[in-house]
């Protein structure tokens, strides 16, 4: 399994390496234990995390309150819970992968 993201149950952890002040929002590649996302929004006052926690809710098909910022809120460094993904992106395994 990758070392980015794990499964705990239905729960999806994922450590992501945020890359604000971005062009456009979009899910970069895996960087060692995190996987990279740049987001295009200013790191103020925890702005570029609500926007990733929308971004990543449409991404995995949720609604936003499924997701849990673990910690990183005003970090580029973040890790996320994603209760129950209906849809995953290419480079997550599904569970029990």
């Amino acid at each position: 399994m990758s070392s980015f993201c794990h499964w705990e149950g239905d729960t999806l952890v994922l450590n992501i390496l945020g890359r604000p002040r971005a062009k456009k929002t979009v899910i970069g590649k895996v960087i060692g234990k995190q996987l990279e996302i740049y987001v295009a929004e200013q790191p103020v006052r925890g702005r570029a995390t609500a926007h990733l926690v929308r971004f990543l809710a449409e991404e995995f098909d949720v609604p936003e309150s499924s997701i849990t910022v673990v910690f990183g809120v005003y970090n580029v460094n973040k890790q996320l819970r994603i209760k129950a993904p209906k849809r995953l992106p290419s480079m997550i395994p599904p569970a029990g992968a």
